[in-house]
């Protein structure tokens, strides 16, 4: 799931669930499942971080061509693969870094106590220190969902569906399975994303959607970060908490 230091083309679009059946059907004979789902999907959560001037939300709102952001990762409630990434946007190419950490590691970060960053022979981690320092990079918003992915050698082609995307506050509790969350969007809709590092074969091309061929600057992170800014009523287990 890494691809550090490879520039890539990525794609958004807001779609319902009627796209996702269409462009599943259209691409399940061209494209292969990503080996790391379970049962055709794996869960997603990442805690994204951001500065005192919150300028990560600020310059991709704003459409700022050069941009990055910061965010711990793990998957399907794993703690034992932990990721620290930067993604950074240049002009139209988007590149992402990351590195291993421990669980202990993260939760050092999420605490505040991130001077061991500094010890590491990793430059990914002397910028995270570097942030933490002098921009006041602190944790802004945890963000997760359910990701159906598929892949195609072709450009190096990759297809995903980010379902039930969600959004909560409660940093301490990064690792805990259970969490309070709010939802970015209305029920049925789901963000899907193409990446490819050249060309967009027109096979995979014509099996987008037709009225998803209006590109949109859809932000997971943006998003989130907008649902917890202000109170909202959380969803928890499918009752609502107030």
């Amino acid at each position: 799931m890494s691809d550090n230091n490879i520039y890539r083309h990525e794609l958004k679009y807001l779609i319902n669930h009627c796209d996702l059946a269409l462009t599943r059907q259209r691409i399940n004979g061209i494209m292969k499942r990503d080996e790391h789902t379970v049962n055709g999907i794996y869960k997603i959560r990442s805690l994204y971080f951001d500065d005192y001037w919150n300028t990560s939300f600020t310059d991709k709102i704003m459409g700022v061509n050069n941009r990055k952001k910061y965010r711990i990762r793990f998957y399907n409630d794993d703690d034992r693969f932990i990721r620290l990434e930067r993604k950074s946007k240049v002009e139209n190419y988007i590149c992402k870094v990351s590195t291993p950490i421990t669980r202990e590691e993260a939760e050092l970060i999420i605490d505040g106590r991130y001077a061991f960053l500094l010890k590491k022979d990793n430059d990914l981690c002397r910028d995270v220190y570097y942030q933490c320092v002098s921009r006041v990079m602190r944790p802004c918003v945890i963000v997760e969902y359910e990701r159906e992915a598929f892949v195609h050698l072709a450009g190096d082609t990759r297809v995903t569906f980010d379902t039930n995307v969600r959004a909560s506050t409660m940093f301490k509790e990064f690792f805990t399975p259970l969490l309070p969350f709010s939802y970015m969007f209305e029920e049925g809709n789901l963000v899907m994303e193409v990446k490819f590092t050249e060309l967009l074969s027109k096979i995979i091309r014509n099996a987008i959607p037709c009225k998803s061929n209006e590109y949109s600057a859809v932000s997971k992170f943006t998003g989130c970060f907008e649902k917890t800014s202000s109170f909202i009523p959380l969803t928890f287990n499918g009752a609502t908490q107030i």
